[in-house]
């Protein structure tokens, strides 16, 4: 029987859109939290961020120009946000927990909710990783290569809080990737043989995705984006 002429299945569905919707909604409330309590200490936040330039010798020289009336405004946003999410990722993922567990069985509906803080740690483990990594190495990466064309380095601080804040989030992101190969084992979708069988194609895959979450075209920095990928996969 098709959904649109069965009456149960029909407002079961619309039931269980509403309920994403109710948490979707609180997601997003929390997340507003999450900003307005990150916007108190975006000052703080920005001088942790620009830390790189002056603790790396192949940077300390570099200073950020502002040229545009709004930029500071465009940097604010970038690190609310950021620092916003961070802060309530545990939250959202429980949120999109309470949306699943009624539909889990008991055990896994404990399982589920043990990966939570493994998602948060994991979560924080990429922007760490960032951080401390692969944005010195990118902006080292990107002075030399400014050097090669014999361009003198200045940058602004929008490109520079979106470079840093967009590596950023992206890595941790991608750090997430366990979790994701968890539930798509759990629900049957994958399984662990075809993930062992097929990591010639899954290494490929990582190195588009890298490709993508890299700002930058030199390879050392792709590969240090690989690198935790692939044993992250394993």
């Amino acid at each position: 029987v098709s959904l649109a002429e069965n009456r149960e299945a029909r407002a079961e569905l619309i039931q269980e859109i509403e309920a994403f919707r109710k948490h979707i909604l609180r997601s997003v409330m929390w997340l507003a939290l999450g900003i307005i309590v990150s916007a108190a200490f975006t000052q703080p936040i920005s001088q942790i961020l620009i830390e790189p330039l002056r603790t790396n010798s192949e940077l300390i020289a570099i200073e950020l120009t502002s040229i545009e009336v709004t930029e500071s405004l465009n940097v604010f946003m970038r690190i609310v946000l950021l620092g916003g999410l961070t802060l309530v990722f545990p939250i959202i993922a429980f949120e999109f927990w309470l949306f699943a567990a009624p539909g889990l069985k008991p055990p896994a509906k404990k399982k589920s909710l043990l990966g939570i803080p493994f998602a948060t740690i994991l979560f924080i483990g990429g922007v760490i990783f960032s951080y401390y990594i692969l944005v010195p190495s990118a902006l080292v990466a990107m002075r030399l290569l400014n050097d090669f064309f014999g361009w003198n380095t200045q940058w602004t601080p929008d490109s520079y809080f979106r470079f840093c804040t967009g590596l950023i989030l992206w890595m941790g992101i991608g750090f997430e990737f366990p979790i994701v190969i968890w539930i798509l084992t759990g629900l049957g979708i994958v399984k662990p043989q075809t993930l062992k069988e097929q990591w010639r194609l899954a290494i490929v895959i990582i190195a588009v995705l890298a490709a993508m979450i890299t700002p930058t075209v030199d390879p050392v920095t792709m590969t240090l984006v690989m690198g935790p990928l692939i044993a992250l996969y394993f």
